[in-house]
């Protein structure tokens, strides 16, 4: 009898569908709570999907939650973070089981990778990677907590930072993120690295590891990854020191701070924002142009294939260099001596359009449903939504239920990506290979 699979798509979102909704039913137990105060379903299932999704928005501050409610966001976020399609191939490789062509595929393109050749080595890779990172992270974040805390506090809270930031999910245990560290280089360097190395891809990786530093040999993926993602990096730095940290225009609240920490905060803030999460000054004291900035990254985000949400970063760059290529008269874009395949400028574009049609209806309606509510917070909560960072001006703690749920979709569409959504809702054509007549159409 012939076999009858779920498409890939229909895999990952009933994957992630069953891991929100056990993490819902956990978060809910008794046990999970730190307050007396009943939590609702809503706000469960929205701290779930926040974790799975490695968003970092919030109902309520973490400290609500017990050390078990805690650990099961922590268990939710490696899981978000790696794929669950990841944790489910190590637990068959742990049994020695073997992995079939199907699965494979459904790993492909939940891990970016490009053929079903080389995923399961790329698992090996990707797990190690990650156990890697996350320990020398702890490490490094307990010794610094332990001078704050008494010692096994001080592991704890290592380990769940640790976590959160590879995974770019941004929660914290602090209650106000890492506000109180704004000063520490220690804390917020691991966190910025943890970051980065998390937002980059395992692709990226992978090349890493094949071929050392010798960059001409990357593929050209990763050669757009790692050069825009170093100028998406200094280059925001650069304008939110302007931005925050001088007199310049409407001086920002913070040029109190010493410059070497205007510098550390200015890095910060160009890092953080690309879905991690994670803050080191309050947002609602940054200016309009910082605001502004912050949603950029937001909806940039990090790199294909990592732990990082928004559109991605090679989207953008394909996207900005098709523009350059039209305005030059080119039809062929060329990045780094390769030239881009014509269906991945198609798709780029209409990722691109895609995100900023769901973002637009989604502020429109909840815009709608909470008039009191400032736009500028509405805007910025749904980009961090759909992007997977969880930054907030605050929003979220204090939203209606209707709110709440248009933002937990949104990081749902975020994490398994539009593309995914309109695939599983959309019935696909049948190729026809009958050309139709062309027409004129005027445009711009």
């Amino acid at each position: 009898m012939k076999k009858h699979h779920l498409s890939i798509v229909g895999i990952l979102f009933l994957g992630y569908f069953i891991t929100i909704l056990i993490g819902t039913i956990l978060l809910l137990l008794p046990i999970s709570k730190n307050i007396t105060e009943k939590i609702e379903w809503y706000d469960a299932m929205f701290a779930a999907t926040s974790a799975t999704c490695v968003t970092g928005l919030i109902p309520f501050p973490t400290t609500n939650w017990s050390t078990f409610g805690q650990i099961v966001l922590l268990v939710l976020i490696q899981i978000g973070g790696l794929g669950f399609m990841t944790i489910i191939s190590l637990i068959l490789m742990m049994f020695k089981k073997n992995i079939g062509i199907y699965h494979r595929t459904v790993l492909m393109q939940s891990a970016g990778s490009y053929s079903i050749s080389g995923v399961t080595n790329l698992i090996k890779r990707i797990i190690l990677l990650t156990l890697f990172c996350e320990i020398v992270g702890a490490i490094i974040l307990s010794l610094r907590f332990s001078s704050d805390m008494e010692i096994g506090k001080a592991i704890y809270f290592g380990i769940f930072h640790s976590v959160s930031a590879f995974c770019n999910a941004g929660f914290d245990l602090f209650g106000v993120s890492l506000i109180n560290y704004q000063s520490d280089w220690i804390v917020l360097s691991t966190i910025m690295l943890l970051i980065i190395f998390g937002g980059l891809g395992f692709v990226v990786w992978s090349d890493f590891f094949d071929h050392g530093l010798k960059f001409k040999k990357y593929e050209l993926h990763s050669k757009i990854v790692l050069v825009f993602n170093g100028i998406i990096i200094l280059v925001p730095a650069i304008f939110y020191f302007i931005f925050e940290f001088t007199n310049f225009g409407n001086a920002g609240k913070f040029t109190y701070l010493p410059f070497n920490e205007k510098i550390l905060n200015a890095l910060f803030l160009s890092v953080s924002p690309r879905t991690a999460g994670f803050n080191s000054l309050d947002l609602n004291n940054l200016t309009s142009s910082g605001k502004l900035l912050t949603m950029v990254l937001m909806f940039i985000g990090g790199s294909t294939g990592s732990t990082a949400g928004g559109v991605k970063v090679t989207t953008i760059v394909v996207v900005i260099a098709n523009l350059v290529s039209l305005a030059r008269g080119k039809d062929k874009i060329v990045l780094f001596k390769r030239r881009v395949n014509n269906n991945i400028v198609k798709q780029s574009s209409a990722l691109v359009l895609a995100y900023l049609i769901i973002t637009i209806i989604s502020t429109l309606v909840i815009c709608a449903i909470e008039p009191n509510v400032m736009f500028e917070s509405v805007l910025f909560e749904v980009i961090s939504g759909i992007g997977t960072v969880g930054l907030s001006l605050g929003l979220s703690s204090y939203a209606c239920v209707a709110t709440k749920l248009i933002l937990t979709f949104l990081m749902y569409v975020g994490r398994l990506g539009a593309f995914s959504l309109f695939d599983l809702l959309l019935k696909k054509s049948e190729n026809i290979y009958l050309e139709k007549p062309e027409g004129k159409v005027l445009v711009g």
